[in-house]
């Protein structure tokens, strides 16, 4: 059964749009209740970004969980991170973040996570789905649940994340920390500056409308200039929902998620926490990545694109460290999901064990040139489907062969497809991108 709600992380969409409307959201508690059978006298978590329509989906789903009786925990406006441990955290039987990540405000989503805080598997989102596709399902009704706040999430959370650096001290660092007038707002900077760290904030005024809005992790380039202007020794960028982090060096450079992950895995494996000297990466990744771990005995295995993929190859594989050049880094023996500020802390914290600069650490591969294009398509036929388009992707990894690579898939949230084309010469890049890309508007784009 191929999923119709679903994309690469939970189900996404316009608010207030069908499927984000209060009625969808209310079948979805309850299909969710079925699904994984949450019974009376059980409980979910449910936490949300800063967009307006935030509040109208967590009480439609809220009014379903109780009538179901199934009891709320409310964490307000959380990170997707601090939704996933509080799950564990209050013995829930689900945990749910309303937040439509790195999407700008107009749109909203639902990410749903298991009673171990981990995203739901291929099978779960597809018996969700059939059960709201069937007219004829029945809805057991139990008696009301409980809405309840559970005291200081954010500070259960912290608490976890303050292990990991409590032998060392980190006063001395000048962080630009960029929070996306999201999720993160009233909790990393704070946290951060708890630690000792002199911090820069911005993007901190969320209005509800301004999510993403020329900051964050999409959009790093203010950020950049902060750092220069301040003089700080380095610049943090989350998404929306905080489950992303793309970084800054001193010099104002953008440290993609591909460094993040090599830096990483270089320093685990030296302390032999790396297990089984493993990355687990997506096929987003650059090349260059998986040269520069073959060069010190890690292996790179690689996984389709989304954290819940990678995820789930590294509880198959009992690996420790996964993620995607956006930003997505998973810390597998600390966290359940990707998490932008534990990847800030192991990286400042890796600055102050090393004595190294960023852009130092940062400078731990060399990146085969690489363009990405994000086309507006009118449909999403099967790519081999569209003749012109399949012809110019298999002319170009034959010209390609082994120095360079062709991705081409649709995004898993929006009406896009993106256009990867990867070389280790500049003028092979473009020329089969723009090969490619006039394909894609000459067939199927908008």
């Amino acid at each position: 059964m191929s999923k119709t709600y679903f994309g690469t992380d939970g189900i996404r969409g316009k608010a207030n749009e069908f499927p984000l409307i209060p009625e969808f959201a209310m079948n979805l508690a309850r299909a969710i209740c079925e699904v994984i059978e949450i019974g009376e006298e059980e409980s979910v978590v449910i936490g949300l970004d800063t967009r307006v329509s935030g509040v109208m989906l967590e009480a439609a789903m809220t009014s379903a969980f109780l009538a179901e009786g199934v009891s709320v925990h409310h964490l307000g406006v959380v990170s997707t991170p601090v939704t996933a441990f509080m799950t564990r955290e209050t013995n829930a039987a689900a945990g749910i973040m309303i937040t439509a990540s790195h999407n700008p405000y107009e749109d909203n989503g639902i990410k749903i996570f298991n009673d171990d805080g981990y995203k739901l598997s291929d099978e779960q989102e597809e018996a969700i789905e059939a059960f709201l596709d069937d007219e004829e399902a029945e809805i057991t009704m139990g008696g009301v649940g409980l809405s309840m706040s559970p005291e200081d999430p954010v500070g259960h959370y912290f608490q976890k994340l303050y292990g990991l650096v409590e032998d060392l001290e980190l006063d001395g660092l000048k962080v630009v920390v960029d929070c996306a007038n999201g999720a993160t707002c009233f909790s990393a900077p704070h946290f951060l500056e708890s630690l000792g760290l002199e911090i820069v904030p911005m993007a901190v005024e969320p209005d509800g409308k301004n999510i993403n809005e020329n900051c964050g992790a999409v959009h790093p380039e203010a950020a950049a200039e902060l750092v220069k202007k301040e003089g700080a020794d380095l610049g943090v960028c989350f998404d929306g929902d905080g489950d992303r982090l793309i970084m800054i060096d001193e010099n104002g450079n953008t440290i993609t998620g591909d460094r993040i992950l090599c830096l990483a895995a270089l320093a685990m494996k030296a302390r032999g926490e790396l297990k089984n000297d493993t990355l687990v990466a997506t096929v987003m990744s650059n090349l260059g990545l998986r040269d520069a771990l073959a060069a010190e005995g890690i292996k790179l295995e690689t996984t389709g694109v989304g954290d819940k993929l990678v995820m789930e190859r590294m509880l198959e594989g009992e690996f420790s460290l996964g993620g995607e050049n956006s930003g997505h880094i998973i810390f597998g023996d600390y966290t359940t999901t990707g998490d932008g500020l534990l990847s800030a802390l192991v990286v400042i914290a890796e600055m102050k064990k090393s004595g190294k600069k960023l852009s130092e650490l940062a400078d731990c591969m060399s990146e085969y040139p690489q363009k990405l294009t994000n086309i507006y398509v009118k449909e999403k036929p099967e790519i081999e489907e569209v003749p012109k388009l399949y012809t110019a992707i298999k002319e170009a990894e034959a010209a390609l062969s082994s120095t360079g690579r062709v991705l081409v898939r649709y995004s898993g949230t929006e009406t896009k497809i993106r256009v990867l084309v990867e070389a280790k010469e500049q003028e092979n890049v473009d020329f089969w991108s723009d090969h490619i890309c006039k394909a894609v508007q000459k067939t199927i784009g908008e």
